[in-house]
């Protein structure tokens, strides 16, 4: 699929050429000097780089695996290992979800297109119902562990939506939940 892609002309710019995703578009940054052919080129060129890398950086589910048994080593000591972790396509209104009865783990692939810091956030989030159903305060000491827990909430947040209950999609309010009712092997939602 070829993405939208959106030029933008600067006369202050001069000899440099960028380019970054901004949602499903990509925007080349162009000195205003350059011809219509030259514009081409380069939307070429930098559309081509952005997608490669992308490419890159995915994290297949192998990796996605590997990730959350270093972060479960690393901020909790062990204790929440995960027998599998993987992108779907199906969760357009929370970013990741897992079933502490069978230890998965489930990330929404809109992740794919976000820093790794948040990425490893959400795993963070979902390690820790694999010890703590609810999203009562011993739920958050767990999650605290992440240093960039925070700022990955502020990320989210800023991307329009930062989970849903049973009630639907909450409000865009970072706020602590008593522990819920959910059962142990039920699923557990991120926030």
């Amino acid at each position: 699929m070829t993405p939208e892609v959106e030029v933008r002309r600067s006369k202050r710019r001069r000899r440099t050429v960028s380019a970054y995703r901004q949602g499903d578009r990509i925007v080349v940054l162009i000195p205003a000097s350059l011809t219509r052919a030259e514009e081409s080129e380069w939307v070429t060129t930098m559309v081509e780089r952005i997608e490669r890398s992308e490419r890159r950086n995915r994290l297949s589910d192998d990796d996605l695996l590997e990730r959350a048994e270093d972060l479960n080593d690393r901020y909790f000591g062990g204790i929440a290992t995960p027998a599998s972790v993987r992108w779907v396509d199906n969760q357009r209104s929370r970013w990741g979800s897992c079933t502490p009865g069978d230890r998965t783990i489930r990330l929404s692939s809109r992740l794919q297109e976000m820093p790794r810091w948040v990425v490893d956030y959400v795993i963070v989030h979902e390690l820790a119902h694999l010890s703590v159903a609810g999203h009562g305060a011993d739920f958050w000491a767990l999650v605290n562990r992440y240093p960039r827990t925070e700022r990955a909430r502020g990320f989210l947040i800023a991307k329009g939506m930062d989970g849903e209950d049973e009630a639907g999609p909450r409000p865009m309010v970072p706020r602590m939940r008593e522990p819920s009712a959910v059962a142990q092997d039920g699923p557990a939602t991120l926030f």
